[in-house]
């Protein structure tokens, strides 16, 4: 329908942002974090006379590590805009769905950008899901792995899908409050009752996403103290190994030492060397005890 547009921006340069201003007047400051080299660190809302500016991030994959994807949002009325470094492929998917079959869209029939939007984000909450699936399969693997794999690879492999949990955690811990605050969205379309209800579920979502991240980061924890436990217990193991192993042979080169000395037994020089040497453990023993170290 002609009553709702969605411009959906990747890598946007001065051009795009030249073209922006032109078109619909957006304040400078907002066109300017929307340029590709400039990255948001916190998400934000902004609400002015004709649209809500938006920043928010989701959690993708990059090279195996989860990194924060970038999205700059202008909703007003009858359009939306979408702003973006093509990180989030679930966007561009879902846009080309919405191009081949809007019919089965709720934007499409109510003619609301509110709407639009709030598609467009359940689409993306529903990859953050998605991610803590896959992250419940890697925990079942190296839960298995802890007591069979070799250490070395098990730790390492924690490592990674600890900061994994930490970085999703940091990337959609303002969701909610995001969400709620778009509860408070106005359309001239669309009824208060409809917006708070649509926003609320996805606000649940947010909070649903964070509750499962921070059972996620207990479990992995857990595992970690574990796999440190079985670490430990193996290096005592060695340990107690080598102290045997000493234990056995310091007598040996003790005996090996005191005849290979160039002294005559009996004589003054020998047993003043043997005097000397009992004195001396007798006071390393007093020592270790003064120390608590026995």
């Amino acid at each position: 329908p002609s009553n709702i547009k969605w411009y959906n921006i990747i890598n946007a340069e001065k051009k795009e942002i030249a073209y922006l201003k032109k078109k619909f007047n957006f304040k400078d400051k907002h066109l300017e974090a929307s340029l590709v080299r400039i990255s948001a660190q916190r998400p934000m809302i902004f609400e002015e006379k004709d649209y809500v500016f938006i920043i928010l991030h989701f959690p993708v994959i990059e090279k195996g590590q989860v990194v924060p994807g970038e999205i700059e949002f202008f909703v007003g009325h009858g359009y939306l805009i979408t702003l973006h470094d093509n990180k989030i492929k679930t966007l561009n998917n879902f846009c080309e769905y919405c191009k081949n079959d809007s019919v089965f869209l709720e934007s499409y029939n109510l003619e609301s950008s509110a709407v639009l939007l709030y598609e467009i984000l359940e689409k993306l909450i529903q990859d953050s899901y998605a991610l803590l699936d896959k992250n419940n399969i890697e925990i079942n693997k190296l839960e298995k792995g802890i007591f069979e794999s070799e250490q070395e690879v098990v730790t390492s492999q924690l490592l990674i899908l600890k900061r994994n949990i930490i970085n999703i955690r940091r990337i959609v811990e303002n969701h909610k409050n995001i969400m709620k605050k778009l509860t408070e969205m106005k359309s001239s379309l669309v009824s208060k009752e409809q917006i708070m209800k649509y926003y609320g579920t996805l606000a649940e979502h947010s909070e649903r996403i964070w509750e499962f991240s921070d059972t996620q980061k207990e479990i992995i924890d857990s595992l970690q103290n574990t796999s440190e436990s079985i670490s430990d217990n193996k290096t005592n193991n060695i340990m107690k190994t080598l102290t045997v192993l000493s234990a056995i042979l310091m007598p040996m080169n003790l005996l090996a030492t005191i005849l290979g000395m160039n002294l005559n037994p009996g004589t003054y020089p020998f047993s003043l060397v043997i005097v000397s040497m009992i004195v001396m453990a007798i006071v390393l023993l007093i020592f270790f005890r003064k120390k608590r170290w026995l």
